[in-house]
């Protein structure tokens, strides 16, 4: 593609990296103890961040609605049924991940909540890119110091799982070839891309015939801008430090969505005796590191199991790193595994009737079918539940098995090696052996579901234990999640990884041009890190801790605008009466009186407010109600300063907010100190807070505490000194 700018080369891509001699080393019951290096490690990731303008192609605002799936059925319009089919990419060929779940036999509902509209029901062409996220994906690109596109050519990428009601994503190249560091070690950025945001899953309905699954469509066409690293990450941890990075930088723009969901990681993840696979569901970043040695642990043991049954077989043994593949051998022994592990599925349910298993009584009694497939010389390579030192279950060919049979919407299955369990006796398991003519070698799958779906489920078994004589696929799979979090850092295969089939032009949308002046803008935009806006935050006088919840309110630019130039017409006020103003309930509590969202409050009411409160025309307890009646008052907000001063005066006198004068105020000290000699003997200075609140209810809230205050401090150091 054309670019405006090339980046300097990088200097330590792993893509030529030497990979080591030998059999893998390490005890994959303690995966913290396994090398990286001695292992070929290898590690990119994926950062997907949802912008805060509108959606990218349709021009309805980004908003999700809270609630279950009967709170967003109620609150939508009526709902889209939808049935997707794979189509052929520019190539002419059928994506493999597009093949697999049109086989799945799935129907889609869709949800259509108020900001959703044609386009995202598929049934109007899409509008052109929203210049509000191209702009920060510009920003974004120029931080990282990425070469831009001259030409933003919009295109399709294959999506059937129902996430996207038109069978594709809208995916846009920004720019290649960007670089930061982490640790001292620079990691190259491959593509910055701008997409859209799929669809929200509700839940699934399994019936005879199919599965229907239900989405909402608030989310679909959300902006989401993708960074995409080089293979450049040197270690697990390390992984987790340039996640962070990423996340922080991103934040810095202040033109991302925040909350749980709005970025979400892909670790893309390999050694020498694996492959490569995607890791999605990386939520929480402290989990990155156990996630990756989980998967370095799988990938060992797979290998090593892979060569056991080989050598069962007389099959040569895959060698330790997997560039040293012959393609044609292996091509031979995956179609000799097709004689091993021929596929025969069979209907037991007839024999099953009579087992003593509730579940499976439960099953039979509601339609479901008992679906059995013979695994001919995988007796005790299934594997039993076993846990790693960190408690993680150890990676079993059974546990791979079941994640492929749930890829057709079954709840898992039940294998030869786990029995006698699931209330199946080991007469049980004979029974089966005598119906199938199995040998003590052999092991078997059961699946109970509706026919159908049993069937499927199992022909992915067979298609799994296949694998198991190769080296691992390449795969996108998913952290396993129980109750919302990551249950031990495990993962299950979700589908094969895509390629480049899945992609084709956009015919829709027409090309967007960058020129050199957009760029510039970008440029000159970057802003300024974390580190930066906090160091400018300090030195205006806050503490920083603060100065550190001013910064993760993101109101620094605010705070540092109104204390140092001036917001508005409005003088330059103290930074810490700003601060205290945003950080305690104030804000809040304003918007509530005058029943304006927090968001949209005018800040110019309350600095107006705060700033005669510090030149002491009306007193603290005037702060919120006053600023809620300017802040309601838009001909007032839009007057001379002076006249929003006058008129703040007039409003102090009217409601009884005008600070008693210091002499009032003294003798209102001195009334308090005399009736409460005995405190200021006890406790001297300590005595301060209890008289604060007397002297403040003498004076009806009419005096400022911080002049009570002192005025409190000077006359008891003179009663202690007497």
């Amino acid at each position: 593609m054309d670019m405006i700018d090339s980046a300097e080369p990088m200097s330590n891509r792993c893509l030529d990296t030497i990979m080591p001699e030998g059999e893998p080393v390490g005890d994959i019951r303690d995966p913290d103890s396994l090398d990286p290096i001695s292992l070929g490690f290898m590690c990119g990731i994926e950062i997907h961040q949802q912008l805060s303008s509108g959606k990218l192609h349709s021009r309805q605002p980004s908003a999700l609605y809270d609630g279950s799936e009967d709170h967003i059925r109620n609150s939508s319009r009526p709902i889209a049924k939808r049935r997707l089919r794979a189509a052929r990419g520019e190539s002419g060929k059928i994506d493999v991940a597009a093949r697999f779940e049109q086989m799945r036999n799935r129907t889609f509902a869709y949800q259509q909540t108020p900001n959703s509209g044609l386009i995202e029901l598929d049934e109007a062409p899409p509008l052109q890119l929203d210049s509000e996220a191209l702009d920060t994906t510009l920003q974004i690109s120029a931080m990282f110091n990425a070469a831009p596109a001259r030409k933003i050519q919009t295109m399709r990428k294959t999506v059937v799982d129902g996430s996207n009601t038109s069978g594709f994503q809208r995916t846009s190249l920004i720019a290649t070839e960007g670089r930061l560091e982490v640790d001292g070690i620079e990691i190259g950025i491959s593509v910055i891309c701008l997409e859209e945001d799929s669809a929200r899953r509700l839940g699934e309905e399994t019936t005879d015939t199919g599965t229907e699954v239900t989405y909402s469509l608030d989310r679909l066409g959300m902006p989401l801008v993708e960074i995409a690293t080089e293979p450049d990450i040197i270690s697990p941890e390390h992984a987790k430090s340039v996640s962070s990075f990423l996340g922080r930088r991103l934040r810095d723009t202040r033109s991302v969505r925040r909350g749980l969901g709005s970025i979400r990681q892909d670790l893309n993840v390999s050694i020498a005796c694996g492959d490569r696979v995607e890791i999605k569901g990386c939520q929480d970043l402290d989990w990155i590191p156990r996630i990756i040695r989980s998967e370095m642990a799988r990938q060992i043991h797979f290998y090593r199991l892979s060569n056991t049954l080989r050598t069962k077989h007389s099959f040569p043994p895959l060698g330790s790193d997997r560039r040293t593949d012959d393609p044609s051998l292996e091509t031979s022994i995956r179609e000799d595994t097709h004689q091993i592990i021929q596929g025969k599925i069979e209907d037991i349910s007839e024999i099953m009737t009579e087992v003593e298993s509730e579940m499976m009584s439960s099953a039979l009694s509601a339609g479901s079918s008992v679906m059995v497939l013979a695994l001919p010389g995988l007796a005790g390579h299934l594997g039993s539940k076993e846990k790693d030192a960190n408690g993680a279950q150890l990676p079993r060919l059974g546990r791979e098995l079941s994640g492929a049979a749930k890829r057709a919407g079954v709840q898992g299955i039940i294998h030869s090696d786990e029995l006698p369990a699931y209330g199946l006796k080991l007469d049980d398991a004979d029974s089966i052996r005598t119906r199938l003519s199995l040998e003590e070698s052999d092991a078997f799958a059961i699946c109970i579901a509706p026919q159908w779906q049993a069937e499927l489920a199992l022909d992915a078994v067979a298609e799994r234990a296949r694998m198991a004589f190769l080296r691992i696929p390449q795969e996108v799979r998913n952290v396993v999640i129980r109750k919302g979090q990551p249950d031990d850092g495990t993962t299950m295969p979700m589908r094969p990884l895509p390629g480049g089939a899945r992609m084709y032009p956009e015919t829709d949308v027409p090309l967007t041009d960058i020129d050199l002046s957009r760029w510039r803008r970008a440029v000159d935009s970057i802003p300024m890190t974390s580190k930066e806006r906090l160091s400018r935050l300090v030195e205006t006088g806050l503490s920083e801790t603060q100065a550190e919840a001013i910064l993760g309110a993101e109101l620094d630019d605010l705070l540092i605008e109104a204390a140092i130039e001036g917001y508005s017409d409005i003088p330059p006020i103290s930074p810490k009466s700003i601060a205290t103003a945003l950080l305690d309930q104030t804000l809040n509590e304003a918007s509530r009186a005058a029943n304006i969202e927090r968001a949209a409050f005018p800040m110019k009411a309350l600095l107006n407010i705060i700033l005669a409160r510090d030149e002491g025309a009306i007193t603290r307890d005037g702060v919120i109600p006053i600023s809620a009646l300017m802040a309601s008052d838009q001909k007032l907000l839009d007057a001379s300063y002076h006249e929003r001063m006058s008129w703040i005066k007039v409003q102090g006198e009217a409601l009884g907010f005008i600070p008693a004068d210091h002499t009032v105020i003294e003798s209102a000290v001195d009334e308090a100190l005399s009736e409460h000699s005995d405190l200021i003997e006890a406790k001297g200075l300590a005595s301060i807070g209890p008289l604060m609140g007397l002297v403040m209810g003498k004076l009806g809230g009419a005096a400022d505490g911080k002049v009570v205050s002192e005025i409190l401090r000077q006359k008891i150091s003179e009663i202690s000194e007497n």
